[in-house]
């Protein structure tokens, strides 16, 4: 027997179902790498969904347990209505106690361990003591960076150039 939803219920709304399905069948090469590294809680024993829905909308990849939601984001977020759409959409997430973190499909590639370290510093309950390495991507080698936390010197979220 299944569990009726509940009124205010709103994960996984059944109408996005099929949308859902359709995205986790059609990963991007950023999304495909990043969920190697996730899925299993391979990372930071952390467990991420990915095409998961919170309202109206479909998050890449969330992390039930921290609330944190992982966005890749491709050529269409860099118009101005993408932006005004990703703005709007961060902001219901917020409102709902979610935290969003953003990457360019890009720096899944070129700045793999900065992205990893940027989402284990939004983790509530801080990141471990001693970050780990991984490798999204088998031809790109890893690079020593810090967690993405502001410093005085530092108020930027940016990858080292």
């Amino acid at each position: 027997m299944s569990n009726p939803r509940r009124k205010l219920d709103i994960n996984s709304l059944p109408h996005l179902s099929e949308n859902r399905k359709a995205l986790r069948k059609r990963l991007t090469p950023a999304e495909a790498a990043f969920w190697n590294v996730v899925k299993s809680s391979k990372f930071e024993g952390r467990k991420f969904v990915r095409q998961h829905s919170v309202g109206n909308y479909i998050l890449d990849f969330y992390c039930p347990s921290e609330k944190l939601a992982v966005e890749l984001d491709g050529q269409s977020h860099f118009s101005t209505i993408g932006m005004i759409k990703d703005r709007e959409r961060d902001e219901y997430l917020k409102s709902k106690g979610i935290v969003v973190v953003r990457f360019e499909n890009r720096h899944v590639f070129e700045e793999a361990d900065w992205v990893l370290d940027t989402i284990r510093a939004n983790f509530r309950f801080g990141p471990p003591a001693t970050p780990t390495t991984y490798s999204l991507h088998k031809s790109v080698p890893s690079i020593k960076t810090t967690p993405s936390v502001s410093s005085k010197d530092d108020e930027t979220d940016t990858p080292p150039s």
